[in-house]
Parts: structure tokens; sequence; C-alpha cells
């Protein structure tokens, strides 16, 4: 206005010096905003991710059984990354742009009360058409989220059996179902990004409204001259202003349409429930631990019998020895006792106490099993030892290394109990279920099982792992399930099952001496020959 009628540039010069000081100070703000934002929401992410993980890992074996790892690594991991910029900016943006919006609409009140009515009906419009937008796409993000969980299950369950893939000449298997798994996601994914697009364009017009709005307004109070040239630009100015709170918001509900499908699927996985309760924490004695099973049943989720009404008496400090054949309830056995499942009826108890009256914790704690498969992790090998537990001492981990035969071996390592280990091993599997021995003795358990412990190693080995297995079971209480005669020759006792049920049970000098008795037969014949 005052360059129409020829005044003076100065105001104008401070005008534009004070927008080039206020957007430096708004880029700083941003900086820091961004530096803050980011660390709120990964800390809030992070402590996401640790309680679904903590939540996954208090779970039942059914539970992991029907899903692979790499779902479940992408609803821990990639659900929640999508609620990444919920947490951090969702708030910020969405209230700062309000406060905007209305600080502009204020302004155009003071211009006139007709554009400020006028523009402030159409924001009110607009709002509602984008929240009307925003619920069109939440089916298909969240079946966008599902199909990626899938086809990372898929993938990281192929990846890891890459060996037998190649042996076997299922490369092209692979590659054709990983082209079904994306030919299902494709379409859900272009749908999401359609319904995104259709939301934006939706946006443009909304704000082209606006505009038209703005210069219709404008023209007409020019005319009636209740305004000058220089107020007309100024309203097309906060018109445009309108622009950044709208779209802003615009984008933060389609950010939180993508949240709204992952914090379903969040919300799905923390709605599972463990089927095993914690107990009320009765404590178990010290030392050795008594074994009692009373007519025990169980079947898997319900199905046919695996264990049909199992009874057996070990004291605390003896040894007991489990055959039978493959599928006979033998692992089943041992999982009852770490309480992996509840019998469907009849009782497991340890140390007198009833398991299910015990922390989980705690009976965890004071009952070792070594099996045949030995996990190992990508990290030292003190922490594969101590399983990440930093109070156990290093010359602790050190001696339990000598005690159960690994001490040569621990000597040739360059880095010691630093040096890394992996999870292919690069071990023998002698040097594995020593390892898996070592872990055993670092917890000093009250009960000890051995599943099968020893059934994959050469003769040679097998008495190396035989001289742990003398020392772990001393002063210790012990199952040793086995397939192998030799391997259960230490035992006080001997269970042997057939469908579930108790074959023979009785003292193992006894069974032996019997001719009768199944056990007999076995020396006889070799356990090879009858349970192999």
């Amino acid at each position: 206005d005052q360059a129409q009628v020829g005044g003076t540039l100065r105001n104008l010069v401070f005008a534009a010096l004070l927008y080039i000081a206020l957007a430096l100070i708004t880029q700083a703000v941003a900086v820091v905003e961004t530096y803050v934002a980011e660390n709120l929401g990964w800390a809030a992410t992070n402590q996401l991710r640790s309680a679904l993980t903590r939540h996954c890992l208090r779970l039942d074996r059914q539970f992991h059984a029907a899903r692979t790892p790499g779902e479940l690594i992408e609803r821990i991991d990639g659900d929640v990354t999508a609620l990444a910029n919920f947490f951090s900016r969702f708030i910020i943006y969405v209230l700062g742009n309000l406060l905007l919006l209305v600080g502009v609409l204020v302004m155009l009140f003071r211009i006139h009360l007709l554009v400020g009515a006028a523009l402030g009906v159409f924001a009110l419009v607009a709002v509602f058409i984008l929240l009307g937008l925003r619920t069109l796409t939440v089916p298909f993000w969240t079946g966008v989220r599902q199909k990626s969980a899938e086809y990372f299950g898929f993938l990281g369950e192929r990846l890891a059996g890459t060996e037998d893939t190649r042996a076997n000449g299922a490369g092209n298997y692979v590659l054709r179902r990983q082209s079904e798994l994306l030919r299902r996601w494709l379409p859900l994914e272009v749908k999401a990004d359609l319904g995104w697009a259709t939301a934006d364009s939706g946006n443009v017009l909304v704000f082209t409204i606006g505009t038209a709005i703005a210069f219709a307004l404008s023209a007409f109070l020019f005319r009636q001259q209740a305004i000058t040239l220089g107020t007309v630009y100024l309203i097309f100015q906060y018109t445009e202003l309108l622009r950044q709170p709208l779209e802003q918001i615009r984008q933060q509900l389609q950010d939180l349409q993508k949240a709204a499908a992952s914090i379903g699927r969040v919300q799905e996985l923390l709605a599972i429930r463990p089927t095993i309760v914690d107990g009320e924490g009765l404590p178990l004695p010290p030392g050795p631990l008594a074994v009692r099973l009373e007519h025990v049943i169980f079947g898997y989720d319900g199905g046919d019998r695996v264990l049909d009404g199992i009874s057996l008496d070990l004291a605390p400090g003896q040894v007991l020895g489990v055959l039978g054949h493959t599928g006979s309830g033998k692992t089943t056995l041992s999982r009852l006792l770490l309480r992996f499942h509840d019998p469907d009826a009849g009782v497991v108890a340890l140390g007198g106490l009833d398991l299910r009256r015990l922390h989980l914790a705690e009976l965890r704690r004071r009952v070792g099993l070594v099996t045949q498969e030995v996990q190992l992790f990508h990290a030292t090998l003190r922490d594969n030892l101590t399983l990440f537990d930093p109070h156990i001492a290093d010359r602790d981990v050190v001696a339990v290394l000598e005690e159960v035969g690994l001490g040569r071996w621990f000597a040739k390592l360059p880095r010691g109990l630093d040096s890394e280990l992996t999870a292919a091993g690069g071990l023998s599997a002698g040097e594995g279920q020593l390892l898996a021995f070592a872990r055993v003795f670092l917890r000093d358990p009250g009960l000890v099982i051995l599943d099968e412990a020893s059934s994959r190693l050469d003769p040679a080995t097998e008495r190396l792992v035989a001289g742990a297995t003398d020392r772990l079971l001393t002063n210790r209480t012990g199952i040793i399930i086995a397939h192998r005669l030799a391997t259960i020759r230490r035992a006080d006792t001997v269970l042997i099952l057939e469908g579930g049920r108790v074959a023979e049970y009785g003292p193992y000098a006894a069974l032996a001496k019997d001719r009768q008795s199944r056990l007999s037969g076995l020396l006889q014949t070799g356990m090879e020959v009858a349970y192999a």
C-alpha cells in the first residue's frame, strides 16, 4: 500500500530482514525439534519392542510352533517402526499446526469479519473432509502389514534352511513361493497407496477451492473499497498459510492410518495370553530335588494322549534313565518338568511341591536341560555360557570350562572369554555339547535333564561327554532320556515308555538281573536294535 502511494521502503526492508531472521530461527528450532522428536520416538518404540519381546518369551510353545521367527520379527520390529513417527511427531505437529491454524483465522477475522468467517468455515469443512479420507485406507494398511509379516516369516525360514534347500534342489520352489507371496502383497500395497493418492488429490482440490474463495471475497471487498490492494495480497498470503497446517495435519493423519494398522496388530499380539500362569512362589528346597509324577495325562492341544497315566517317584540325588521309541513321550516328559506345558490331569511335583505353585523363573533356574540341539548365539564365549548374565564372575566360567573338559580348547582361543562365537557355531558336536553342560554347571540346578544329549556323537566324543555327565550329575538329581544303552548305565532307576504308558519301571540293577524284564532283553539284544 505504501509502495502504491510512493512511500519509503524502510518498513519493507525491515519486514524483509525480520522475515529472514525468523526463517533462520525456524530452521534452528526445526533441527532441535527433529533431534528431540527422534529421541522420543525411538525411546518409546524401543520400550514397546522390549515389551513385545518379553511378552513373546512368556507365550507357550504352541504359539511359537504356529509362527515363524520372521513373522515375529516383523511384528516386533516392522509394526513398531511404523509407529515411530506417530510417537515422535504426531502430537507436536497436530497441536502446533492447530495453533497456527487458529492464529491465521484470528488474523483473517481482524482483516474483515466476512473473510474470517468464510475461510474459517472452509478450514472446518476441510478438516472434516480430511478426517473422512483418513479412514479409507486403514484396512488396506492392516493387510499390508500382515502380508509383510507373512513374507518375512517365509524368507527367514527359507534362508535358515538354505543348505537343505540347495541339497534337495528346491530353489525353484522357494522362488515360486516367494513370487506367490509378493503377488498377494502387491494388490494391497497398490490399494493402500491409491487411497493415499486419493487423499492427496482431495487435499489439492480442497486448497484450490480455498484459494478461489479467498480471491472471490478479496475481489468483492476490493470493489466495494472495503479493503486495499495490500490487504488483498495479505488475504491471499494468509490463505496460502492455511495450506501448511492443513497439509501437515493431513500428513499426520496419513501416518495415523499406518499407525492404526500397526497398533491393531500390536494389540492383537499383546492380547494373546499364555496358558501357563505363574504360581504363587513357594520356595524349592536347596540341593538335589525329588521328582514325583502322579497319574499324569497329557495331549498336545487337547489331542491324542502323549502321556497316559504316568506315575514315578525319584528320590533326591537319584538318576532316572528313560527309554522308549520315538513318539513314546520321552521328550514330552521333560517339557512337563520344565512346565512348558501343564498336564491335562495328574500332578507333576519337584521337591514335594506341585509345579503350578512355583514361580516359573525359580523353577527354570533350578532345572537344567541339555538337548542334542545346542543353541549358540552370535556373541562372546562369556555371553554364550552365562546367557548374558553380568553377575557371573569370569573365574567361575573358566573353572567350569576346566570341569567339563574344555580347558585345552579354551587355552587355544586367541581372546579367551571375549572370543566371538556365531550362531552357526564353528564347533564340533562334542564341543557344543560340552558348552551346553558348562551352562548348566554355572546355574547349579537341583535337577538335570539330558534329552538324548549324546545321540549324535561318535564313540570317542561320547566318552568325553560321559565324563562331563558324571561330574554334572554329582550331588544332583538327574533324568537321562536316551536311545543308547550305554548312556543310561549310570541310572539308578529305569523307566521304559511305550505309546505314552509305563511299560516298565524299577531299579536298574534289579531289572538288569531279571531275565523277564524288558531292560534285561535290551541288554542282551542291544539298545540300538530295540529303540534306534
